[in-house]
């Protein structure tokens, strides 16, 4: 089977089987790994929080290298801070739609974010698309890099298999405040959320599951190769999507929620 022919069979490009883990220092992929955890417990920790949980651990570490690997690891625009906005391009921004909604059927609100994703050496980012109203995973995609135009190709797949959302909504990261992700969503007649400015709770679901997925796989089965991240990934997707009872849906599967299993 060609290489073509055996991405197309487990649904990931071409590209994906050349990815290289994002390379740090040790101590530094170590740093991330402790920062990554605690993140997922305390999701509005700033640099001096992460700093003074850092010293409390025996890292000798400045805010300045705390700042530099938080922003690698994708989380600095989460934070309250005045250039919450930064990188992104402000007439691209709107506002928090959700607000006093009832979200009562599939395909409503779609949310979308990147994560942070540690391996035994190096690390990659996680990008996923999650149903609000199913809690369903309708699409992820892992790459080495943060990237705009990963965000657009994985909401454009997500429709090509769903159709699209009335809502999608994210966070203010500059991926999702630009002239491209705009005029895709405005193309699919899609209105777009943004999380209000240092508001963490307006992502909630999404920021959710990446403590489920994290809790109870990437932390306990730290990949050697991006390969075996990814396959590992994907079972614990299925796995999540049609085999875990989710308590927030009174015990249903996200598949049974969305519609797609009885």
């Amino acid at each position: 089977m060609s290489r073509k022919r055996f991405c197309e069979y487990l649904s990931f490009t071409r590209s994906t089987l050349y990815y290289k883990p994002k390379e740090e220092k040790t101590e530094n992929l170590k740093i991330m790994e402790l920062m990554d955890k605690y993140f997922i417990e305390h999701p509005t920790a700033g640099v001096l929080q992460m700093k003074s949980m850092l010293t409390q651990q025996g890292y000798t570490i400045n805010h300045k290298r705390v700042r530099r690997l938080l922003r690698k690891m994708g989380l600095i625009a989460i934070y309250p801070q005045k250039n919450l906005s930064l990188g992104g391009c402000s007439k691209y921004f709107h506002p928090y739609l959700l607000r006093n909604i009832e979200i009562t059927y599939p395909n409503q609100v779609w949310s979308t974010d990147i994560s942070y994703i540690p391996m035994k050496e190096g690390f990659m980012y996680l990008y996923a698309i999650i149903d609000v109203y199913s809690r369903f995973i309708v699409g992820w995609k892992l790459s080495n890099t943060l990237s705009a135009s990963n965000c657009y190709k994985l909401v454009e797949d997500c429709i090509k298999l769903y159709g699209a959302p009335k809502i999608i909504k994210s966070d203010q990261g500059s991926q999702y405040t630009t002239k491209n992700w705009e005029g895709l969503l405005n193309k699919n007649n899609i209105q777009i959320s943004v999380d209000g400015k240092g508001r963490c709770k307006d992502n909630i679901w999404i920021e959710r599951f990446w403590r489920t997925i994290k809790q109870e796989y990437i932390y306990i089965n730290p990949s050697d190769t991006v390969d075996e991240l990814r396959q590992g990934i994907d079972k614990y997707m299925k796995y999540y999507n049609f085999q875990r009872p989710h308590s927030s849906l009174d015990v249903l599967l996200p598949a049974m929620k969305y519609g797609l299993v009885a």
